[in-house]
């Protein structure tokens, strides 16, 4: 193999797992380590750079980061990065000071943004400070699309929703809540330089069956419903409840059907369990609150009696997979189920929908109705109209809409300023040594086997009582502290000097798991194999060096490396170096 060229940037980024997977690349150990150090408002500000909502993602980010976390691969369990977020916005001062204040010297350039959801509201935090006059239209009466209208208060307090989204507005964004755009047209005729939609995905997706329109006063579909709820036009629903879906939206239509007066509230999905689209802690948060899930059920009809429903029927199936893992549900051939529902909530999938966006302005759209967007640069076939977000791509997630949106900023961006959108700016990185003396660094750099430590609830005698009460406490500052301490600080990188390096095997003898290893060259196919352990996990690159005096390489596979800093301690001549790598996207604005 070619020495590795550990100056490329993306080399030591994808080595800190839970801050690559994170889409908008949050320096994850960075702030844990300032949590560590109860810095809570400096860890704030290092999560509010990169994913602009702490506080709410603190609560209901779908976590990308943990699955890939590392420590997953020495207790099982990752570190609770998502919630240790929340332990930043929680105990944070005040922070109105470090964020961007304007007025902004003007740039003479306005930039309309369409829908007022994470997308958007990215968008406008990066754009303001450069001087751009942001207008901004949403027909709901505040900001926040679907973090306001689809999450309940059980999981994110109303408090914590308008302190972030008004950390943006009130860097002078133009607001006009209430006012629905029905013409894109009309939108390009005003003097805006560049155009965001940033919609979302506002349609959720009906279920025509038999019984469908005689039983309609009495089925919603989810997201409009639990809309309705946000904004206090519901209150109650029937005492027999069926939630039709899998994903975290149904998890939360039922959630929220038990505290409106769900007595008997039961999710029918119909697919196995495991398949479920639902986080594993969206599932468990409801089971919890004795709320069932019925697998491999398909609706077949919706029950009516006297013009009024009175349930549904469903056929059982169960799965069966091809040898390419496909997917069929085939029919057990058992009578048909028949369960009773004075409501049923429908939250099978959600679909975009742009009524408004003229045919012949030039922004194409494809077979599935969705606007032809580039993917690096989000700009459509329309130059000065860009998408991001649920409206992009189709349904996704806070944090999804989040990375768009800075790079939708940055393209908006090189647009006005007459550049090539497509020549993106580089990320900014360094390399910072952690030595403070003999075996003494900068990080806690100790590795112990200690599980992940569980989130505390309040009690569902109370919480089942009231919508708005938020169901998990979060961790007070001992526990956090002890989370934390769990991280392996994955960003503290195995920096190798070859000249240096004696090939005295010192570090080899003193890995704990073996991951260093001196020998002959191969191709990388073979080389993975000939490692003291094999390298087998392909996703993972493994660091390779030029060639050693006796002519050997040293190689170390990155996966299971614990960054424990025992190689640099034993190295006799600090051939290895514990170096801080800090990698943070480029944005519009920082």
């Amino acid at each position: 193999m070619e020495p590795t060229n550990t100056r490329d940037p993306e080399y030591y980024h994808k080595v800190v797992d839970c801050q690559y997977a994170c889409p908008a690349h949050t320096p994850v150990p960075e702030y844990i380590r300032l949590i560590a150090a109860e810095r809570y408002s400096d860890a704030y500000m290092i999560n509010w750079q990169s994913n602009v909502f702490p506080g709410v993602l603190g609560r209901t980010c779908d976590r990308p980061c943990e699955p890939a976390c590392r420590r997953g691969r020495v207790d099982d369990e990752p570190v609770a990065i998502c919630r240790l977020k929340r332990v930043a916005a929680d105990n944070k001062g005040d922070v109105t000071e470090r964020i961007p204040q304007g007025p902004f010297k003007p740039n003479g350039k306005k930039v309309a943004l369409i829908g007022g959801g994470p997308a958007s509201l990215t968008v406008a935090r990066d754009l303001a400070p450069l001087g751009y006059e942001i207008h901004l239209f949403d027909e709901q009466v505040a900001g926040g699309g679907m973090m306001r209208s689809q999450i309940p208060s059980f999981r994110l307090p109303e408090t914590v929703l308008n302190e972030e989204v008004d950390f943006i507005l009130n860097m002078g964004i133009h607001t006009h809540f209430r006012h629905y755009v029905d013409s894109m047209k009309d939108v390009l005729s005003k003097d805006y330089d560049a155009v965001f939609v940033g919609t979302g995905a506002p349609r959720g997706r009906d279920l025509k069956l038999p019984g469908r329109e005689e039983g309609d006063a009495n089925i919603h579909i989810g997201i409009e419903w639990l809309a309705s709820v946000a904004f206090e036009h519901t209150h109650s629903i029937g005492k027999k409840v069926i939630v039709l879906g899998g994903g975290n939206t149904a998890m939360d239509c039922c959630r929220t059907s038990r505290r409106l007066g769900g007595e008997e509230v039961k999710v029918v999905v119909r697919s196995p369990f495991e398949d479920m689209k639902a986080s594993p802690w969206e599932k468990e948060d409801a089971m919890h609150e004795d709320i069932p899930i019925l697998n491999n059920h398909v609706p077949k009809t919706f029950e009516t009696k006297d013009g009024k429903l009175i349930g549904m029927t469903f056929e059982k199936v169960e799965a069966q997979y091809d040898e390419n893992g496909k997917r069929s549900l085939v029919p057990t051939g058992e009578e048909p189920v028949f369960i009773e529902a004075d409501d049923v909530l429908i939250a099978i999938g959600q679909v975009n929908t742009f009524p408004w966006i003229e045919r012949d302005l030039g922004i194409e759209f494809n077979e599935w109705g969705m606007p032809v967007v580039e993917r690096k640069t989000f700009q459509s076939t329309l130059s000065k109209v860009f998408f991001g977000g649920d409206a992009a791509f189709g349904p996704e997630n806070v944090i999804t809409a989040v990375a768009q949106g800075h790079d939708a900023a940055v393209s908006i961006n090189l647009y006005c300023e007459g550049k090539d959108v497509g020549e993106r700016p580089s990320p900014l990185t360094n390399l910072i040594h952690q030595k403070m003396g003999i075996h003494e660094w900068s990080y806690d750099s100790s590795v112990v086997n200690d599980q992940r430590y569980v989130v505390p609830q309040a009690d569902k005698s109370l919480t089942l009582r009231d919508r708005k009460k938020e169901v998990e406490l979060g961790f007070n500052p001992e526990v956090a502290f002890k989370e934390a301490e769990r991280c392996l600080n994955c960003d503290v990188q195995t920096v190798f000097t070859e000249n240096k390096c004696i090939e005295c095997d010192a570090c080899m003898d003193v890995c704990p798991t073996s991951c260093i290893t001196f020998t002959d060259n191969e191709d990388e196919e073979e080389l993975r194999k000939k490692l003291l352990v094999p390298a087998e996990n392909l996703t993972q690159d493994i660091l390779v060096s030029s060639t050693l005096k006796t002519g050997r390489v040293m190689v170390k596979d990155e996966d299971v490396c614990l960054h424990c800093g025992l190689c640099a301690e034993r190295c006799p001549t600090s051939a290895w170096d514990m170096q801080k790598y800090l990698y943070n996207t480029a944005k519009a604005a920082v």
